[in-house]
């Protein structure tokens, strides 16, 4: 009874690792893609207003 649990889990484990391997594969190659448009300046002009947005909100909220 003791065998066949023990081959379970060893395959179990060995499909976890697959899972891990291609998750790690997957965030290298959307991560390379990310840096490449960094690097690009994909993203030098582009302002974020919503922090701005969010002070205005909380201004007025203080002001009443």
């Amino acid at each position: 009874m003791a065998e066949p649990v023990k081959k379970a889990a060893e395959q179990a484990e060995e499909r976890l690792e697959k899972v891990a391997e291609n998750v790690r594969e997957g965030f290298d190659k959307i991560a390379s893609r990310f840096a490449d448009r960094v690097k690009e300046g994909r993203f030098a002009d582009q302002v974020d207003h919503g922090i701005d947005k969010g002070r205005d909100d909380a201004r007025h909220w203080k002001r009443g």
